[in-house]
């Protein structure tokens, strides 16, 4: 009797319900037909970067490395790039840094406090960015804003929020950490509360400092979660666009046109489609290296914490 690669026998395979038979095909399925539906956009994408493609005109030709060529020996791209990466570092390393500090200080509360202010942080996730940047955009005004009256108190009058080159991106970063530090909160006090509590006990015998168990007990058990926490964050703020527009659309002049802005401007209102293509493409190479590096990084925490590295 002939057998197949399992060792099955022709005759018992053909005995099998058709149900049966067709389960696992059904169960890949899904994941089938999404990755076709990410894949399909994404080669496009390429191949739109090196084509002339514009909404007006639906007709393209191919140009090579055209987009490519323009783009990289562009002054915009550069400003981009600089806006993009200035943008996502300083809201990022803010935000972990004030997560860190703020869920620390809230896993050491064990009272009615701690409770109110947990439900308080998440308030800034409810909101839209959108509204949230239009909200803020009143409390920064020169006449009307909240923040400005406070500013007058100390004789600081009509500070230039976001209509200075030399504070627009402070702005946008102040408003993007006021929206999201609420996720870093959340996320490193779940993996605070996840810590084993032995060695946290056995420190206290020996008499361990706070610096000392925050040093060589928090720290080190908490990297996983600090890396997830990171790749998140990164991801997001590198992308980020909602704030920028709605504050600024990326002014004054070209101050804040990141990647995600110019390549809109590209796209939509000048219509060069496959120039606004290679700009997106750069943006995810961007994220996908920065990404590789922060989960292998997560991963060898991950086992450290575990007593698997040294």
């Amino acid at each position: 009797m002939q057998k197949d690669n399992l060792g099955i026998k022709k005759a018992d395979l053909n005995k099998v319900p058709f149900k049966v038979r067709v389960r696992p095909y059904l169960i890949v399925a899904p994941s089938l037909i999404i990755t076709i539906g990410i894949m399909v956009p994404f080669v496009m994408a390429i191949w739109y970067s090196f084509t002339n493609y514009s909404f007006q005109f639906p007709t393209h030709r191919f140009v090579g490395l055209d987009n490519w060529v323009n783009m990289l020996t562009s002054r915009e791209f550069w400003n981009a790039l600089t806006v993009s990466l200035l943008y996502g570092l300083f809201s990022t390393a803010i935000e972990i840094l004030l997560g860190l500090g703020i869920a620390l200080l809230l896993n050491s509360l064990n009272n009615w406090l701690s409770k109110v202010l947990r439900v308080l942080l998440v308030f800034p996730l409810m909101v839209a960015p959108v509204t949230a940047t239009i909200v803020w955009q009143l409390m920064l005004n020169s006449s009307v804003g909240i923040v400005e009256k406070l500013f007058n108190i100390f004789g600081v009058y009509n500070f230039p929020w976001a209509s200075a080159p030399g504070t627009a991106l402070m702005t946008v970063v102040m408003i993007d950490v006021w929206i999201n530090t609420s996720f870093v909160i959340l996320l490193v006090l779940a993996g605070l509360q996840s810590l084993p509590k032995s060695p946290f006990e056995s420190a206290k015998i020996d008499g361990g400092s706070a610096w000392f168990n925050f040093k060589n007990l928090t720290l080190p058990m908490l990297k996983p979660s600090l890396y997830i926490a990171l790749l998140f964050r990164l991801m997001a703020a590198l992308q980020e666009y909602a704030v920028i527009f709605a504050l600024t659309k990326g002014g004054p002049g070209d101050t804040l046109m990141s990647l995600s802005l110019t390549s809109y401007q590209k796209g939509f209102k000048f219509q060069k489609f496959g120039s606004a293509i290679s700009f997106i493409l750069v943006l995810w190479l961007i994220i996908n290296v920065m990404a590789k590096f922060i989960v292998k990084r997560q991963r060898f925490a991950q086992r450290q914490a575990s007593g698997l590295e040294e």
